[in-house]
């Protein structure tokens, strides 16, 4: 969606050797929540519900330097249930002259203070029948000051451009202004003065002339669109045309930018042709791989990641690669409600944060723990969007951003790479939501087909539920030898979650060495066992912030023995090796003999109980198949178990 580019932080002549570490996600959300008029998203769309729009061919005049539109917007459609009339989205602040069907004019009306047109058909129409209707209208579109249509100046020359996300269309043109009922393929025809340059969706197929001083500007593009993502741009523009081999395809990357940011462009774009590679080889093909990407200069303080025509402030690399992201989460697979605007977002916000941390890794753990301190600023709240009205939880930065963002980062830790990176991609292609609308559900449907695992807790605690958890873990040393015993215990930010589910990575380390080791941890008080090959006196929790966490706390104890004299012996049946955990004795040492069943001595050894515990490791790969007797003797107590090779 539309990204905010701080200029504190950013210049527009500067160019990176590595992008700033500074995070501006949570600027970006608060762009677009003032970017989008309140009464327009609350109202959403008033469309009827009869018909599932097929085709737009939109007929636009207009003149940058006044603001004004002559529109003509033909609309193929099919009935979906028998009607005699059709409801679509227009503002009231544009007047329709007269609507056609097939030639002939037909009746409508635009009801006060509803935003709506209503056309009334000359006959009744069938269900599944197809036809179309062609709309004429004209006027000033309503200068809300927060997009929709936008006229403005750069260096003294006037500039046109459009913003729709998220119901702004109706504004400007006359459309089903929903997300979830897309068009198969739109032809737009921007009418201009001859001394500008149009932009628009897709691929550039003819300019015109137009009559005196005028040109016709014709875009065609044939994928799937949210009337949201249907964009328009005048101005003196400078262009220029970049490739990039994705694979057996050569796909052209075209540049509109202002004249006196040329250079800027040129400069800058390789770096989002090198994030259409990364992505492209990622999670699938570029989804418009038949037609172009592209970038159009606009003068808002980010970028909107129009279908094919990402229109962009800045070639800054992280707000490029961000914007590149959407072409897949977004637009070519769009959430199919608010509550799922993560599915979006967070999926933006990953795959910039992803490209970013791969090119620059030295950058990776610092950027992910900015962004970790970000979410947990706030003990609550939910990547689902409890109120879809409520525009500060649909665009949160905190929610909907980083923490959908994080989400991923936490299933690729549960999952693995290759087997996340896989099942993604099958989302991408899934049938149910190719090119079409998707929600969490079909995300987490791909993910189990592919793992093979049931993530139903990890939605309920990191979808539905709020917060995160704070780990206490404390560990201690068994014995003479370099393992470890640790004790894993929580506590969650907010009552909705009692216990989350996640392997958690522990990094022990001395002043020369150091071992990640990862515990899954599943209930409180659970103890877990790891040989490191040496003596650590440090421990730190989620060293490369995985997962979302906060305030954890770590601390070396000296074990206490109860006296009960404990030998835990496994596996049992015996794999090499045979492992014997000593622990709660009051003694100082231990006999540990071990005897095969004809009564031959295998194995001796006399164990000091440091704190009352050892820990043996013994090979077995060389035993017989058998039964074999385990003895440990002390002062108090003999201990004797059977174990079967």
């Amino acid at each position: 969606m539309k990204t905010l580019l701080f200029f504190l932080f950013f210049s527009l002549n500067m160019v990176y050797a590595q992008p700033p570490v500074k995070d501006y996600t949570d600027a970006i959300a608060k762009m677009e929540q003032g970017a989008i008029h309140s009464s327009n998203f609350i109202a959403g769309t008033a469309a009827s519900n009869n018909f599932d729009v097929k085709y737009y061919r939109c007929e636009w005049e207009v003149d940058p330097a006044i603001r004004y539109i002559k529109g003509k917007v033909t609309v193929y459609f099919k009935i979906t249930e028998a009607a005699s009339s059709i409801t679509m989205d227009l503002t009231n602040d544009l007047l329709t002259d007269s609507v056609k069907q097939h030639g002939s004019l037909i009746s409508f009306s635009q009801p006060v203070n509803t935003a709506t047109i209503q056309i009334n058909f000359s006959s009744p129409i069938s269900a599944g029948t197809i036809d179309s209707v062609t709309i004429f209208y004209k006027g000033v579109p309503a200068n809300t000051g927060f997009g929709s249509f936008i006229q403005d100046v750069h260096a003294g020359v006037p500039v046109l451009w459009t913003l729709s996300e998220s119901y702004g269309s109706r504004d400007w043109w006359p459309c089903k202004n929903g997300i979830n009922d897309k068009a198969d393929s739109i032809d737009v025809f921007i009418t201009h003065p001859a001394i500008y340059k149009a932009a628009s969706n897709g691929m550039l197929q003819s300019v015109l002339p137009a009559g005196t001083g005028k040109l016709t500007t014709h875009w065609k593009h044939r994928y799937p669109i949210a009337s949201y993502l249907i964009c328009m741009a005048v101005t003196n523009y400078a262009t220029f045309d970049n490739t990039v081999q994705l694979g057996s395809t050569t796909l052209p990357m075209l540049t509109y930018c202002y004249p006196e940011n040329l250079a800027l462009f040129q400069a800058n774009t390789d770096k989002v042709l090198e994030a259409l590679v990364f992505y492209h080889n990622t999670f699938g093909p570029y989804p418009f791989i038949k037609e172009k990407y592209g970038h159009v200069q606009f003068g808002w303080g980010g970028g909107m990641e129009h279908q094919t025509s990402t229109f962009i402030v800045t070639p800054e690399e992280s707000l490029m690669a961000h914007e590149l992201g959407h072409q897949w989460f977004g637009d070519k697979i769009t959430c199919a409600s608010w509550e799922d605007i993560w599915l979006n977002e967070g999926f933006a916000t990953f795959l910039a944060a992803y490209h970013l941390e791969t090119k620059y890794p030295q950058n990776k753990i610092l950027y992910r723990k900015q962004q970790v301190d970000k979410i947990t600023q706030l003990p609550g709240g939910s990547v689902k969007v409890a109120d879809t009205l409520n525009l500060n939880q649909v665009f949160s930065g905190r929610l909907s951003y980083n923490k959908g963002s994080h989400l991923l980062y936490m299933l690729r830790s549960i999952l693995s790479d290759s087997i996340f990176f896989e099942a993604i991609r099958q989302y991408q292609k899934d049938p149910a939501v190719i090119y079409g609308n998707a929600s969490t559900a079909d995300l987490k449907r791909n993910l189990e087909q592919i793992s093979g695992k049931n993530l139903t807790y990890f939605f309920d605690e990191w979808y539905t539920g709020q917060g995160y958890p704070s780990y206490n873990v404390q560990w201690n040393m068994i014995g003479s030898s370099t393992t470890v015993n640790i004790k894993m215990n929580q506590v969650t930010s907010h009552p909705s979650v009692s216990f989350f589910h996640l392997p958690v990575t522990l990094k022990f380390k001395n002043a020369t060495q150091e071992k990640n080791v990862v515990v899954d941890n599943t209930f409180n008080n659970q103890n877990f066992i790891q040989t490191l090959g040496f003596v650590p006196d440090t421990v730190l929790v989620d060293p490369d912030y995985w997962l979302v966490t906060k305030n954890n706390t770590t601390r070396k104890i000296v074990a206490t023995s109860t006296g009960n004299g404990v030998a835990e012996i496994y596996p049992n049946p015996v794999a090499d090796p045979l492992t014997i955990y000593l622990h709660d004795f009051n003694d100082a040492a231990a006999d540990v003999t071990i005897y095969n069943q004809a009564g031959q001595l295998l194995y001796k050894n006399k164990a000091s109980l440091i704190n009352g515990s050892e820990y043996l490791q013994i090979p077995v790969k060389n035993w017989a198949k058998g039964i074999y007797a385990v003895k440990i003797k002390t002062q108090s107590r003999i201990i004797v178990k059977q174990i079967l090779r």
